[in-house]
């Protein structure tokens, strides 16, 4: 019998809903409305599916206020993670947003009309609090923390939802399992006993012989429940990951593993996710539930350390073992033993026994560099998988980003750089200056800030698409603020997947040199105040954070420079 939903009742808004549809969906079209984001898109799906029962809606200011500060929505129920719609001030005047409003939610990607809004309220959040208090520190180098501080507006419609459709996907469809889906599956199956194994990385031997041995000692099944919405920044994507779940599948004792997608935009908060885990899979209909060592956790903080212990997830979700009602199995760290070809829990092995382990690190330089991955590691349909998606390094993409001020001599390293990787010859060279994707913006300085924005985002865009492709990107933009500089690094880590090698070079010419060799004019219009807007006149050149490199022509010749940068590549074996 499949597991009871978090507050006693699965809310299946797309069930209950299902007799007013096209009601709903001729309303929609008369109302104003929000195109959701990504991780909006996530959080509707499984409102909608009832993955976050109790959840009906995005929260109010009540319930939000409860859950940062007492993982507690208003009604006294468990709940620790905001479930918020955030919008900007603009949002609110263009939309005439108010209590009572009602507003469609469209989908990002083919604008349907998902679900209508009912607005209870409209608050302004303290998001430094929710950032301390859920993800235990306001570091940017938490990435829902950055996520917080540079995607998120300013402000949180909270109100219940009518459901008219849940988005429309066109990957893995057999795999996808609403929680009545699911449960249905399970009850047909005669499944009582349901291990859930999350996972938002490529799963190995160790992983299949852990959540077997898992399965056995509770004699149940397992349902391998990956995360495939957003996940932490850098992660192998879904598409390899989903392939190499369906290769590991098939080494499970027949009968015994099930499959299913799971649409989350992760938070990667720790102790809190693991609680917010729980409850998910509980909604699923699993009784049991694996929780690792440092579960959910992003890594390193800003000074080095941990950002959660290693068990500090395990003890939370233990806290509330009796509201939550889902048996936590704790993540045993598995080790392989040559000399009996298994794997045991570390510990459990006898002292002096010869073991075997290849860490995440060492298994991402192999895949790199294309040295072999031990049988007893991986199996060879994983490995296989993944080399496939990962290229070995000297077949990977890279961008080259230039930044310097206008008339550093950036444009002029750049041309020269692309002539020498092309006689290298391995990789397509693509070369991306200025605003050379828009002829009509040509003229320096001659766009306004909106555009020249928009313009940044159109090169990112291309670079990292280029870059995911295989080829060479040397960028050189108009990029003065760090702002704009972290934008497009971010757009090339996020999305150009293999080929997410970014090197940030300073042109780190003076002022003055870049003044006096300025053939065009520039400057002599600029402090005739002809044009405006022009770094080192009337606006700021912000100074270059952690660049890689930085070159100054008044100091070094271009084929030195050029000679540099090709030894940077060379360095990290891209070349």
């Amino acid at each position: 019998m499949a597991n009871a939903p978090h507050g006693g009742v699965l809310k299946d808004l797309v069930a209950r809903d299902e007799h007013l549809r096209e009601n709903l969906k001729a309303e929609a079209h008369t109302l104003p409305d929000i195109v959701l984001t990504e991780r909006q898109l996530c959080d509707l799906e499984l409102i909608m599916n009832g993955g976050f029962s109790p959840l009906e809606g995005f929260m109010t200011e009540a319930d939000y206020k409860g859950v940062v500060d007492n993982l507690r929505l208003a009604d006294g129920a468990l709940f620790p993670i905001p479930i918020t719609l955030d919008v900007s001030r603009e949002d609110i005047d263009r939309l005439h947003l108010a209590a009572g409003s009602r507003v469609a939610l469209r989908d990002p990607r083919d604008d349907q009309a998902l679900a209508i809004i009912t607005v209870e309220d409209i608050y302004r959040p303290d998001q430094v609090k929710e950032a301390i208090q859920v993800f235990g520190a306001d570091d940017p180098a938490h990435p829902a923390v950055a996520y917080l501080r540079n995607k998120v507006k300013e402000y949180y419609v909270g109100g219940k939802v009518q459901a008219i459709q849940p988005p429309t996907h066109f990957d893995y469809v057999a795999l996808r399992y609403t929680p009545a889906e699911l449960r249905a599956h399970f009850k047909k199956l005669a499944w009582r006993r349901v291990v859930a194994f999350q996972t938002r990385n490529p799963m190995h031997r160790a992983h299949r012989e852990l959540t077997v041995r898992a399965a056995r000692q509770r004699q149940a099944n397992v349902l391998i429940h990956p995360v495939v919405g957003l996940t932490k920044p850098g992660d192998v994507d879904h598409y390899t990951r989903v392939r190499v779940y369906e290769a590991i599948m098939a080494k499970y004792p027949n009968g015994m593993g099930h499959l299913a997608l799971l649409p989350l935009a992760m938070r990667m908060a720790g102790p809190r996710e693991a609680v917010w885990h729980a409850i998910i899979r509980k909604n699923f209909g699993a009784t049991h539930f694996i929780v690792g060592r440092d579960h959910a956790g992003p890594g390193k903080n800003s000074q080095g350390k941990d950002f959660y212990g290693p068990y500090d997830a395990q003890d939370l979700v233990m806290k509330y073992h009796e509201e939550l009602q889902i048996e936590m199995v704790p993540f045993q760290q598995m080790t392989y033993l040559p000399s009996t070809d298994e794997y045991q829990p570390v510990d459990e092995v006898p002292k002096g026994t010869q073991t075997l382990d290849i860490s995440g690190t060492e298994l991402r330089r192999r895949l790199k560099t294309g040295a072999p991955i031990p049988d007893w590691f991986s199996y060879d349909a994983v490995v296989k998988t993944l080399r496939e998606s990962y290229p070995p390094r000297a077949k990977q993409g890279f961008v080259i980003f230039l930044t310097g001020l206008y008339g550093s001599g950036k444009d002029t390293i750049a041309k020269a750089l692309q002539v020498t990787l092309n006689q290298q010859g391995g990789r397509s060279v693509s070369l991306l200056l200025g605003d050379n994707i828009r002829p009509d913006l040509d003229t320096p300085f001659s766009a306004t800030a909106e555009e020249h924005s928009k313009n940044l985002q159109r090169l990112a865009f291309v670079a990292a698409e280029l870059a995911r492709a295989g080829a060479a990107v040397i960028l050189a933009p108009n990029a003065y603020t760090q702002a704009a500089r972290d934008a497009i690094k971010d757009t090339i880590l996020h999305q150009a997947g293999p080929g997410g090698n970014f090197f940030g070079i300073h042109v780190a010419t003076p002022l003055e040199h870049c003044e006096a060799n300025d053939r065009k004019g520039v400057y002599v219009r600029a402090r005739a105040g002809e044009i405006r807007g022009v770094p080192g006149v009337d606006a700021t050149f912000e100074p270059v954070e952690r660049p890689q490199l930085t070159v100054d022509v008044t100091r070094q010749n271009i084929p030195e420079i050029v000679h540099s940068i090709v030894l940077l590549l060379e360095t990290d074996s891209l070349l």
